[in-house]
């Protein structure tokens, strides 16, 4: 088995929730007097990296942290409009079953992330949420020591730039997915270790013979 411990993002990785972003940003950047984010916009945004994004929309980085704030209780109240990915419960249950251990690291809080997650909640060891924009290294580092793994079989999967750059920063490998936020152009311009063009290309790489179980996810 090439990965031990799986670390997973939420937004974009295995919650869809883009389309509720994109009607909530503009709402959201009036509140916190930033600039709005215009539709002919969209697609050069999904190429950038997240300061990139911060600087083109003008956010100071001292109002993240109520930013962020402000976010999770919207998902809260949203939680109804921000389905799981389809074949997402299949193919964590597929990597369960077959000795992957999987954590979740989210900006998003753990009472949202369960709440999206359903039953497929019980299937992770390790929850460490509300992440700062640039805080994931730290909590990737302190969901591997809890798991006691070693770096070299542990892999996080994400789709935005900031998952794979968080990802090198502590020496594991990285899986981006072509479903989230980020053009998967962007993602490949990076070289991460894998990239996931579909749902079950995740179990072909991370336990092989068990691929089958989740055809048509």
């Amino acid at each position: 088995m090439p990965y031990a411990l799986a670390i997973f993002d939420l937004d974009g990785t295995l919650a869809d929730s883009f389309p509720w972003f994109l009607r909530t940003i503009n709402d959201v950047a009036d509140r916190f007097n930033f600039r709005r984010v215009a539709d002919e916009e969209i697609e050069e945004l999904r190429h950038a990296s997240s300061r990139e994004i911060l600087t083109r929309l003008e956010v100071p980085l001292w109002k993240l942290p109520a930013i962020a704030r402000h976010a999770r209780r919207l998902k809260a109240e949203a939680a109804a409009e921000i389905p799981l990915f389809a074949g997402v419960e299949a193919m964590l249950r597929t990597l369960s079953e077959n000795g992957v251990r999987l954590a979740l690291v989210t900006s998003d809080s753990e009472a949202n992330a369960r709440e999206k997650l359903g039953d497929a909640a019980a299937l992770f060891s390790h929850f460490d949420c509300a992440a700062s924009l640039f805080g994931k290294p730290a909590k990737f580092r302190r969901v591997i020591g809890r798991a006691g793994v070693e770096p070299d079989k542990v892999i996080a999967i994400g789709d935005e730039v900031r998952d794979i750059e968080a990802a090198r920063a502590v020496g594991i490998a990285c899986g981006a997915v072509c479903w989230g936020y980020a053009a998967p152009a962007a993602l490949r311009a990076l070289g991460p270790d894998h990239v996931f063009a579909r749902m079950d290309e995740i179990v072909l790489t991370l336990c092989p013979g068990a691929v089958g179980r989740i055809s048509g996810a």
